[in-house]
């Protein structure tokens, strides 16, 4: 049976919930799957894994620390594995700028992928999830001025909490990702 390795990092949950999301339909497609929170557990190797998953959630324009190390860690070994990076971005559902998910989509993870010279067999740009309980000082003011558009464009999935991710479009990029690696 071959062998998959979810690595992600995590600011407000979207990622997280995301790499959740994508190891049931790995293992309906014949892997086993482990998930790794790279802030809670540190990779020693990834020898025994066919395919890696590293994702991240996106703030202030960055990935979280720990999925950049991992891939920093292990870059050299990535290059011979099946690879597919994912981040979780606000910028990925903006429906009111028409380049705001191609810029992400180059930003995020192609430019990623050429930092570490990486050749992913997917990348995958999902929307993010707005938690307006947990907005930090400095970027409270900002945030509050998009939240009716925000609010307008998407459900509250708990007060104060947008998530703007399309659960069926990750579970059909998982799907499309276990097909080309077998």
């Amino acid at each position: 049976m071959s062998k998959a390795l979810i690595v992600y990092g995590t600011r407000y949950g979207a990622a997280a919930s995301t790499a959740q999301e994508i190891p049931g339909i790995l293992s309906q497609e014949g892997l086993d799957v482990k998930v790794v929170n790279a802030k809670e557990e540190k990779i020693s190797g990834i020898a025994e894994y066919d395919l890696i998953v590293v994702g991240s959630g996106i703030q202030m324009n960055r990935w979280t620390g720990e999925p950049e190390d991992f891939l920093k860690k292990h870059q050299k070994e990535l290059t011979t594995k099946k690879l597919a990076l994912f981040v979780c971005c606000g910028s990925a559902s903006d429906k009111t700028k028409p380049d705001a998910a191609e810029n992400a989509r180059r930003k995020y993870l192609e430019e990623k992928t050429a930092k570490y010279n990486l050749q992913p067999v997917a990348l995958g740009l999902f929307g993010g999830v707005y938690n307006f309980n947990k907005v930090p000082w400095f970027a409270k003011k900002g945030l509050e001025m998009e939240r009716p558009k925000i609010a307008a464009e998407y459900k509250e999935t708990e007060p104060g909490v947008y998530d703007t991710r399309d659960l069926d479009g990750i579970r059909r990029w998982t799907k499309e990702l276990a097909q080309k690696i077998q």
